[in-house]
């Protein structure tokens, strides 16, 4: 993965305002703590950082802190909106929203790791898998949504969060990972599983992991809306508030349950677009990808675009399996961390 994106890495990532704002903090405390967390309580993910640093040619120290990147600034370039509908079958709905230069150098990737379950992802160069949207060999579905929160601790990134929820077995043990882990920042989690019958919403930061089951069509963008998160310190940008005002209409009206690729796609409404093509866009985000995970009894179908319209670039049926049996998410000695 790091030889993969080493080239726009050097033509644009490094020479980024984010990235200089990022790296600067690489040897701040906060910053040794959460590295020494992930070396402690999640080895493999480390030593996959490690890779990719050397892959890159960028120092390991640049790479961890841009793996951080969400902890250290609320106001990192990363976007996407969710369409979450409850089964039979389960749909999950993703636009991924991200830097516009990353365009044509993403890819959706699949690794079969010596320890650990197998999985899809969707990945940019230079971060680690499952911060985007994700499926493992164990039937778990997951997307992510950025959360601008203001309140940060030390503890684990969550980008090491998110990827360590593709060693889960099944939705309690993700589900047990978020709520016991030392937090350093937060996300938004859609998550579900073939045979199971549970759609479930994670608002997880530094201060709380709130974990609701979404019983009724709804959609998720980059802020906390769950009751009991609202009063966290959050950044709420225009694009975000405009995209959940607007995918609530299209919830309200039938839209998102008759074609969730719909509401992904919609560039209509009073404020911002949920569908990001604009190169003056506020947020410097641009929607890079369009997924639509089907998560039934039997199993997980799902299409990838790449662009407005036209058929998908990827398309995918995996086959419900027997549950892996695997130890700690992460490799860690200690179970998960508590």
């Amino acid at each position: 993965m790091g030889v993969f994106g080493r080239d726009i890495v050097h033509a644009h990532l490094i020479h980024t305002a984010g990235w200089a704002h990022v790296t600067a903090h690489r040897d701040d405390r906060r910053v040794g703590h959460m590295r020494d967390q992930v070396q402690r309580l999640f080895p493999r993910h480390f030593a996959e950082l490690q890779g990719m640093a050397y892959g890159l040619e960028v120092p390991f120290a640049d790479l961890f802190a841009w793996n951080c990147r969400g902890d250290i600034w609320a106001m990192a370039p990363e976007g996407c909106t969710t369409v979450m509908l409850p089964g039979p079958p389960i749909t999950i709905a993703h636009n991924e929203d991200g830097d516009p230069a990353f365009r044509g150098h993403c890819a959706w990737v699949r690794v079969e790791p010596d320890d650990g379950i197998a999985f899809s992802s969707f990945v940019y160069p230079a971060s680690l898998p499952g911060h985007a949207f994700a499926l493992n060999d164990a039937g778990l579905v997951q997307t992510v949504n950025n959360i601008r929160f203001l309140a940060a601790a030390q503890g684990v990134p969550r980008m090491v969060l998110a990827r360590a929820m593709l060693d889960c077995a099944d939705l309690d043990q993700a589900i047990d990972l978020l709520r016991h882990a030392e937090r350093a920042g937060g996300y938004h989690l859609t998550l579900a599983q073939a045979g199971d019958p549970r759609l479930v919403s994670i608002e997880f930061s530094a201060h709380g992991c709130s974990v609701r089951s979404v019983t009724a069509p709804a959609v998720h963008a980059n802020h906390a809306i769950h009751p009991g998160d609202r009063h966290i310190p959050q950044i709420v940008t225009d694009s975000s508030a405009s995209r959940q005002a607007r995918g609530d209409d299209l919830v309200k009206s039938g839209v998102a349950a008759r074609d969730p690729l719909a509401v992904l796609r919609d560039r209509a409404g009073p404020g911002l677009p949920i569908r990001r093509d604009d190169p003056a866009d506020p947020d410097e985000e641009n929607t890079l990808a369009t997924v639509q995970f089907t998560v039934n009894h039997d199993g997980v179908t799902g299409r990838i675009h790449d662009t407005l319209a036209g058929p998908a670039r990827f398309t995918f049926d995996v086959p419900r399996r027997s549950r892996p049996t695997v130890g700690p998410p992460g490799g860690g000695p200690e179970g998960c961390p508590r």
